[in-house]
């Protein structure tokens, strides 16, 4: 597909259409953009993610058993001491994984955020 010298040039986009095998690329212009430097630290921290949503629905499912299994020790009568043992032990056991979690919920969002926000900060104020 060699264009005669005389002919006019044509554009990348026309070669690569022609081609069959390259995308035809379209670029639109950005106002502005924004670049933030990022430390290895902060990028590991990004990286992991946002365990939360996962420390948060665990943390939400143990209390709510814990609740439930509350009701039954208070309403339900037992048919011998072992099984009201056994759901008095469940029930604390929950009660106390449940709290652990949201606690590590609540500590996770924080690192998470403020990270972020250590990031954004970096950006003068007079640049935006």
């Amino acid at each position: 597909m060699n264009a005669p010298e005389d002919a006019p040039e044509r554009s990348r986009e026309q070669d690569s259409r022609d081609d069959g095998l390259l995308p035809t690329i379209r670029r639109a212009p950005l106002q502005r953009l924004t670049i933030y430097e990022v430390e290895e630290s902060e990028l590991a921290i990004l990286e992991r993610g946002s365990p939360d949503t996962v420390f948060l629905t665990i943390a939400v499912a143990l209390l709510s058993m814990s609740v439930s299994l509350s009701v039954a020790l208070l309403t339900a009568n037992f048919p011998s001491d072992r099984a009201w043992t056994v759901f008095l032990v469940i029930t604390v056991v929950g009660y106390a994984a449940g709290g652990i979690m949201f606690l590590v919920w609540r500590r996770s969002r924080v690192s998470v955020a403020t990270c972020i926000q250590n990031i954004r900060q970096r950006l003068p104020t007079d640049s935006l």
